[in-house]
């Protein structure tokens, strides 16, 4: 049955309040409508306030300034997270020596990890560095997980604050696995000056920086700078970079599929 514009667009709006971001791509699928129809429902739906475009679907159009709790963001696109999290697990070795930010997406790379020898870890996420001993004592890969001290932030369930920043001053890391709030063609930016800080100063101590982000990411700008695209090695996404971004002169690695089969810089 075809619905009426109307009809379709009240059916849109419960997807995006149920989901909290909604895909093109899906929603044409399911209503039985080409993409052309459903971009046009978004433009709209966004004239009236009702939701906020981005890169391949749309958001509420009342984004919270305040960083929702850890909880609550384990259930937001949780399978782009785990996509993500497989994908930038390849991309470790033997040997390496990391940094782990805090957030829901490297809390899958630290669930991805298997089969790895002499890797150590340095975290301020409190469940990632749970997760992570219970992973060692499984055997799932060998190595050391060392907990960074500081200030705890129990919503967000991190550690942060000048202690931490001293304590991440006197590493060195091959690889930095990051978190962030907002991505746009200016940088990554994040909610909490704190976390923030410990980012950037993990940014700053490693040979190599990833970012972990999915498509709800993109285009959104959030308090607190963690650094630009040249102190970035490659960013690893669900979907593929932005076709707006592609002429902008970014000149950063962006993976969006397995990065052994498809990795390409924009």
């Amino acid at each position: 049955m075809t619905l009426l514009p109307e009809e379709r667009q009240q059916v849109i709006l419960d997807e995006l309040n149920r989901y909290g971001k909604i895909q093109v791509m899906n929603l044409a699928k399911s209503l039985a409508v080409t993409p052309e129809t459903i971009r046009r429902d978004l433009d709209q739906l966004e004239q009236q306030r009702m939701l906020k475009r981005v890169y391949g679907g749309a958001i509420p159009y009342h984004l919270p300034k305040r960083e929702p709790h850890f909880e609550k963001k384990q259930a937001i696109q949780q399978a782009a997270k785990t996509k993500i999290g497989q994908i930038a697990a390849e991309l470790l070795s033997d040997g390496d020596t990391i940094a782990l930010d805090v957030g829901t997406t490297t809390l899958e790379l630290a669930r991805a990890i298997k089969g790895l020898n002499q890797l150590t870890i340095v975290t301020n996420s409190l469940p990632a560095a749970a997760l992570l001993n219970e992973l060692l004592e499984a055997n799932q890969f060998n190595g050391q997980v060392i907990m960074l001290g500081g200030l705890t932030h129990p919503a967000q369930q991190s550690v942060a604050g000048a202690f931490t920043c001293e304590l991440l001053s006197r590493f060195h890391f091959d690889k930095a696995f990051i978190s962030c709030g907002g991505i746009t063609a200016d940088g990554f930016t994040d909610y909490d000056m704190e976390e923030t800080l410990c980012s950037t100063m993990m940014v700053q101590r490693s040979e190599q920086v990833y970012v972990l982000a999915d498509t709800s990411k993109i285009g959104q700008t959030q308090f607190s700078r963690i650094c630009g695209w040249p102190d970035v090695s490659a960013v690893v996404c669900d979907q593929p970079m932005p076709d707006e971004w592609l002429s902008s002169g970014i000149q950063t690695t962006w993976i969006s599929e397995h990065p052994l089969r498809r990795d390409f810089t924009c």
